[in-house]
């Protein structure tokens, strides 16, 4: 049963995770010819576009990427609820699929950012994949720039972000359910 679950959980989250990217490519503005890009929008387009017709955005607010992603959670959660004790508990499933929707944001987040520190060390800045995760990570880090001194090459922009993402996320745990 835990092998099933596992195998559930990764497939839901990695879905999840796209649907999410895709939410924040569109709200950053990043660049959709891509390649990193392309891959999100052929995985998330047969699901998003018929979903668009029914929920058009408001403004720069892609309405059906979030109604997806809540969507996944949920049926994620109901999978695996069903599969551990073999009923559905509805108001658990939306509490915890909200939940853990949350923390996927987060955790997507933390991957991003790490993966930008680790390329900006290794990278020549050519590569289309940390192109892309400047465009989805600088909004984030530019508050924090301005109030941090330069110390020449060492930027302590994202190690700033990643311990507050952190306390922020152990501050939610108290809050809010911890997904399964």
């Amino acid at each position: 049963m835990e092998a099933m679950v596992f195998l559930v959980s990764t497939v839901f989250k990695i879905y999840l995770m796209l649907v999410i990217l895709r939410f924040w490519l569109q709200t950053v503005r990043a660049d959709f010819y891509n390649p990193i890009s392309q891959m999100v929008v052929k995985a998330t387009n047969p699901v998003l576009i018929p979903l668009r017709r029914v929920l058009p955005s408001i403004g720069r607010l892609d309405t059906a990427s979030i109604v997806l992603a809540l969507l996944v959670s949920a049926l994620y959660m109901a999978t695996v609820f069903f599969i551990k004790t073999g009923y559905l508990p509805l108001m658990a499933i939306f509490v915890t699929a909200f939940s853990t929707l949350i923390f996927e944001v987060l955790d997507l987040m933390f991957y991003l950012m790490l993966l930008t520190a680790l390329l900006s060390w290794f990278s020549q800045g050519r590569s289309p994949v940390e192109y892309l995760m400047r465009q989805l990570t600088e909004p984030l880090l530019a508050p924090i720039r301005k109030v941090l001194p330069a110390l020449g090459p060492v930027d302590l922009s994202v190690m700033v972000f990643l311990i507050g993402l952190q306390f922020f996320k152990i501050l939610l745990s108290g809050f809010l359910p911890v997904a399964l």
